[in-house]
């Protein structure tokens, strides 16, 4: 191994595994992950109907390449500053190297909170949508529950396991999305029963009073991009991997959802498309589907949906324990997290430590479903949607929004300390403008919350349009409390925060 490969490589863990052992992944890998977390025919079937029921907006697949745009300008510090930080905590590694440590383990207490919201959350669609279809399919009634911890005993068993196995599996699936997707995009554009209408790609219906809760929405399906620099430590040339894997995410993502919900527009017809949307939601597609391609095409798109949700479940339960595992390693919470399993590398505490919480906050939720009372004219059946999937994938994708708009200031930070190759395009000027953009659409967010917990602009605020961001927000600042604890009573321990397996600079 040269010089080079062996500053940068992470050393080996408690466990003895070799750093470039667990160098596995390309940039395909990686951007299979992040497309994965994403989750192609979820967001189609799910985010897409949604946003055009709750908006009333049809320039929603515009939107998408606006946020496209957002996100490739975040990515250009992002990816400059990968090349110099190499570590699996990601935001929490940038954050510390470019504003300082108390912040930096802040930000890993927000990600961590927020990438948990997430993996957590999507166990309620996916739990509703099993035992549905097992009812549906075969006549057998199942929980919700029971089929969520089902579910985590195999994300689990991934989780401990190599993560190119994973990134293999996850391929699998997400093509098979791409495919049931692309399927829908060309029938749709066939059957177009009001004509090739652009009328969805017009700014002009997009730049009206609705956006805020249209980019509210179309944030969501971009969730989990930003993970590339998680793999870092995984990848063979995390210099070159990261920062590749990150725009080829992002364009595919951006360009993808354009097309596939101005498609579902052709296809409905722009004047249907809003009403159908609020009417049958995710079985909009999948009635499309049936209509029109037949009832095996319709019942191959309901499996896809499963393993969609699978996909993102998986792909998020990786982000999460590598915060865990990147924080147990260098102390900020207890180092059992910073273990790693001798035979694939995978960080094995941080996995199963994610498996326990969700089996913890799944039980509870399974308990207080028994006593839930649904709004007016909604069946019971619908809790885990209406609860633990909306309030908490919603309030994790608030916290990655600030977690990003955080980043992008910490780029400009973290350059005007070092010299580095990177111009000041990447340096100062695309960090500033990512801030500056992230940070309205953080504000949309929080201002439309409520619509988002409730699909309905009329609700009245409710106790959980403040818990629920709150509990993203507050761990933030008792980072930084504890960060500053650190620095006073471990001072060793506090330099190497943020540095990972390399040596961290001495305190001025």
């Amino acid at each position: 191994m040269t010089s080079t490969q062996a500053a940068s490589a992470p050393a080996a863990s408690a466990t003895g595994v070799p750093a470039e052992s667990r160098r596995r992944l390309g940039v395909p890998a990686v951007t299979v992950m992040i497309i994965a977390a994403s989750a192609p025919l979820t967001v189609l079937a799910g985010g897409v109907t949604t946003a055009f029921a709750v908006t009333g907006v049809i320039g929603v697949p515009l939107s998408y390449l606006l946020l496209g745009v957002v996100l490739a300008v975040f990515a250009v510090g992002y990816a400059a500053m990968s090349r110099y930080v190499v570590n699996a905590g990601a935001f929490y590694a940038y954050v510390a190297q470019g504003l300082g440590r108390p912040l930096g383990v802040g930000a890993s207490l927000v990600a961590l909170v927020s990438y948990n919201a997430m993996q957590i959350g999507i166990y309620g669609l996916f739990g509703f949508t099993v035992s549905s279809q097992l009812s549906t399919w075969f006549g057998i009634t199942v929980p919700w529950w029971v089929a969520v911890l089902v579910g985590i005993v195999v994300v689990g068993v991934l989780g401990v396991n190599r993560v190119d196995l994973s990134a293999k599996v996850l391929g699998v699936l997400v093509a098979l999305e791409f495919v049931v997707v692309i399927v829908f995009d060309v029938a749709s554009f066939v059957v177009a029963p009001e004509g090739q209408s652009v009328a969805a790609l017009d700014p002009a219906n997009l730049f009206v009073p609705g956006i805020g809760a249209v980019l509210a929405f179309g944030i969501a399906a971009f969730m989990g991009f930003e993970s590339a620099a998680i793999y870092g430590e995984e990848s063979k040339d995390p210099k070159r991997t990261v920062a590749r894997a990150t725009y080829l995410a992002v364009g595919v993502i951006a360009i993808f959802y354009m097309i596939s919900s101005w498609a579902l527009t052709v296809g409905i017809g722009p004047s249907a498309v809003i009403g159908e949307s609020a009417t049958q939601g995710p079985d909009l597609v999948f009635g499309f589907l049936s209509a029109h391609l037949g009832q095996i095409v319709a019942d191959l798109g309901h499996v896809l949906f499963i393993t969609s949700l699978f996909a993102a479940l998986v792909s998020f339960h990786n982000a999460v324990a590598r915060y865990f595992y990147s924080l147990g390693r260098e102390g900020v919470l207890p180092a059992a997290l910073g273990r790693v399993r001798a035979r694939s590398g995978a960080p094995m505490v941080g996995s199963l430590t994610q498996s326990v919480l969700a089996v913890i906050v799944i039980a509870a939720f399974a308990v207080a479903g028994a006593s839930w009372v649904p709004p007016e004219g909604l069946p019971v059946e619908l809790f885990p949607v209406l609860t633990l999937f909306s309030w908490l994938t919603n309030a994790g994708a608030l916290g990655l929004v600030l977690l990003m708009a955080v980043v992008s200031v910490a780029v400009i930070g973290f350059f005007r300390r070092r010299a580095a190759d990177a111009g000041i395009w990447a340096r100062v000027v695309a960090p500033a403008l990512a801030a500056l953009a992230l940070t309205t659409v953080l504000v949309l967010i929080i201002v439309n919350f409520n619509v988002l917990l409730t699909s309905d602009p009329t609700a009245p605020p409710t106790a959980t349009t403040f818990i629920l961001p709150a509990i993203v927000i507050l761990p933030g600042f008792v980072g930084v409390v504890w960060g500053l604890v650190l620095r006073r009573r471990r001072p060793r321990l506090y330099a190497q925060i943020g540095h990972g397996a390399e040596k961290a600079p001495l305190e001025p």
